[in-house]
């Protein structure tokens, strides 16, 4: 019988059953979400960027029978408060609060399940708190090296080049030599006028290089602040990650089963990456989309995330209230269709 975790779609719409608004105590104000069912698997979801957000599209990764899903908006991010803000917004003060929305949920353990930023926090949260954490399902890896940032930068021209010389030509040419300061200067005024023109090139370059198939490449539009002034302070600071990389401290969490999918054709976070991560992890398992990029939301990565959450379900095998799920499938798969959305 075929697995329901070997579905072509995303699950249909879902509202949340639950919202908060959690203060940080510096100054932020968090948007957090609980969807799906309250007594089953709990899981975490990491957006992008940073500086993405969540959407309603998330919700639907996950069987609402069968898991307990929180999302937020990180710092500065989506209805999080304030918008777009760099003060007290590091690496280590969103694991903070990622710990903060587990307690007040009063979850013990939960699956950890992030994709390109969101995995480089899940990544950094398990270090952290490798008692809390269930299982990893990461995508389209990225670690927070100073190489993986040129390459952001600079590299993906290779790949992408009239996308390249669009963002970069947005620059003066005396400025060029250091894109990452020129745009920084320009995200971080608090005119209007000079910060949202560069936020929408950098979206656009961003957006032009996430996937492979058109059609879900997003614009720019609000999002675009959030998420360019974000990655530019992240990259700026080298993800504040200079004192404690990943893969130096990956044993922390070498005995938690992972899942990494990578799309052997992701520009932004090239597959390089997750096979670098996947042989530093010993509980970990690499599966290499054939036909995809960056996106969550192409056919075969989409496919392979909700395989994946169906074989870590039975892994960790919590009992979950209600009808009987049908059995996971073992199958990895590499090939789906399904709709779109935005990258992040």
């Amino acid at each position: 019988m075929r697995s329901q975790y070997e579905g072509e779609t995303l699950f249909p719409p879902i509202a949340p059953i639950k919202t908060a608004r959690l203060e940080t105590g510096d100054g932020h104000l968090l948007y957090v979400e609980e969807s799906g069912n309250p007594h089953g698997i709990p899981v975490v979801f990491l957006h992008g960027g940073p500086g993405a957000g969540i959407s309603s599209m998330h919700r639907r990764l996950f069987d609402p029978s069968l898991f307990r899903v929180i999302l937020f908006d990180q710092r500065g991010s989506g209805k999080s408060r304030p918008f777009a803000e760099t003060r007290d917004n590091s690496t280590w003060h969103l694991v903070d609060d990622i710990e903060m929305i587990r307690q007040h949920f009063g979850i013990e353990q939960w699956i950890i399940f992030g994709g390109s930023w969101g995995s480089t926090l899940g990544l950094a949260y398990g270090i952290r708190h490798p008692e809390r954490c269930l299982g990893f399902i990461l995508r389209g890896i990225f670690l927070g090296t100073d190489s993986e940032v040129d390459w952001f930068m600079n590299g993906m021209g290779q790949f992408f080049p009239e996308a390249w010389d669009r963002f970069s030509h947005f620059i003066p040419e005396t400025e060029r030599g250091d894109l990452l300061t020129a745009y920084s200067r320009r995200l971080m005024q608090e005119s209007p006028s000079i910060a949202i023109p560069a936020a929408d090139a950098w979206s656009s370059y961003e957006n032009s290089c996430s996937t492979l198939r058109a059609e879900l490449r997003g614009g720019g539009g609000r999002v675009a602040l959030s998420l360019a002034r974000l990655e530019a302070h992240y990259f700026k600071h080298h993800c504040f990650l200079e004192d404690e990389p990943i893969l130096e401290n990956i044993h922390r969490i070498g005995r938690i089963p992972s899942i990494i999918i990578q799309g052997r054709h992701d520009v932004i976070c090239p597959p390089h990456t997750a096979s670098t991560l996947a042989k530093a992890w010993d509980q970990s398992e690499l599966v290499m989309i054939e036909d995809a990029g960056h996106s969550a939301f192409e056919p075969g990565v989409l496919k392979a995330l909700i395989t994946a959450l169906g074989r870590m379900a039975q892994r960790v095998s919590q009992p979950v209230p209600g009808p009987e799920s049908q059995p996971a499938s073992r199958h990895v798969s590499r090939h789906a269709s399904g709709p779109v959305s935005r990258s992040e």
